[in-house]
């Protein structure tokens, strides 16, 4: 049974932010267009993190839904997060894909970073897994085909996302996924050492700082795809370090229920000499498209949300947020304002 994987590092992680309703009903980015905090209207929280809440918000304007990510500045700069806060803001403005979230408005005052964002009222892909156990095959190969065209077009942008996982993957109203929570993302030219992901889904490379690259999304891809169809990540224990010995060790344990093909593909995927790991050699992302596993999927198809959603949400109209966790609204901006030369490191968000 899949349970809720803690991160190493803090991301900028405030839950979940969430989608307008896929093309039909999502809002359009209109880059004339400002927002205001007085003109948005708060109907509820739909994550919590370490320094942050994701509200829903109603933008009176227009009356479309988005979520508002709300950060606490002096948390922020007391966790050392200033760096991924800007990351994430700068990976956001330029991305523009059917499978990512995307980015309205930033504004800053003098307690909160704010960011007007999708919201993707069908929730985390992690709670339908928890709620199943495990994906059947073709569940499983619908969503790896959606997230393989997501993580395609970040590495063309030479943006290494480093947290994959259940819980940052949402579905829109139709069932298609939206990958969220960039705080770990990052333009990369070379390398990065920073140590930072969730225990279970860390590459190999990450674990011994040997500088890594995107080839740690395409192993996270391996970790995700078995604990989509077994319902459990393939390297767990009681603790980080145990997790850790297990991934570097590269012993793999499959279900006997597994076909054989997704089998092949995880061990291509998993392979710590990332030379030689699926998706990180010379031909990319199309080494991982023309693996057997996927001989059935229309390519072409897929990034044009054509292919039909295993698991359709349940919503009774756009606002509804039924489901996500429901959180006890707390005084929560009641902080002091943060001094002037703190945010001065937040001039240009």
């Amino acid at each position: 049974m899949a349970a809720s994987k803690a991160k190493t590092g803090v991301s900028t992680d405030t839950g979940s932010p969430k989608d307008v309703n896929g093309p039909a009903g999502r809002p359009e980015s209109s880059p004339n267009r400002t927002y205001s905090l007085d003109e948005l209207e708060t109907v509820a929280t739909v994550g919590t993190g370490t320094f942050g809440r994701v509200f829903l918000v109603k933008d009176q304007k227009s009356q479309a839904f988005f979520a508002l990510k709300q950060m606490k500045i002096s948390d922020v700069i007391r966790l050392k997060q200033e760096q991924h806060v800007h990351n994430e803001k700068e990976v956001l403005t330029e991305i523009n894909h059917p499978f990512l979230i995307r980015l309205f408005w930033t504004h800053h005052d003098e307690r909160f970073l704010y960011m007007l964002i999708d919201y993707v009222p069908g929730g985390e892909l992690f709670s339908y897994l928890r709620t199943r156990g495990r994906f059947t095959n073709s569940t499983g190969l619908f969503y790896t085909s959606e997230i393989v065209c997501a993580i395609e077009y970040l590495h063309s942008k030479e943006i290494v996302y480093r947290d994959l996982k259940p819980e940052n993957i949402l579905l829109d109203s139709e069932g298609h996924i939206r990958l969220t929570d960039f705080g770990f993302a990052k333009k990369l030219s070379d390398r990065t050492w920073t140590l930072c992901g969730t225990p279970e889904y860390l590459a190999p490379e990450v674990i011994q700082s040997k500088g890594h690259g995107r080839a740690v999304d395409w192993w996270a891809l391996g970790i995700l795809v078995f604990e989509m169809l077994a319902g459990y990540p393939p390297f767990y224990d009681d603790n980080p370090f145990g997790i850790y010995q297990k991934i570097l060790s590269g012993k793999l344990e499959f279900p006997r229920h597994l076909d054989f093909y997704v089998k092949d593909l995880i061990k291509k995927l998993l392979v710590i000499d990332r030379a030689r790991r699926l998706g990180n050699m010379k031909n990319g992302a199309d080494d991982v498209r023309k693996h057997r596993w996927f001989k059935t999927v229309d390519w072409e198809a897929v990034p044009l949300r054509k292919l039909k959603p295993p698991i359709v949400p349940k919503l009774s109209h756009e606002g509804d947020t039924s489901n996500f966790d429901i959180y006890p609204e707390s005084d929560w901006k009641k902080d002091p304002p943060v001094p002037p030369k703190d945010l001065e490191t937040f001039s240009s968000f």
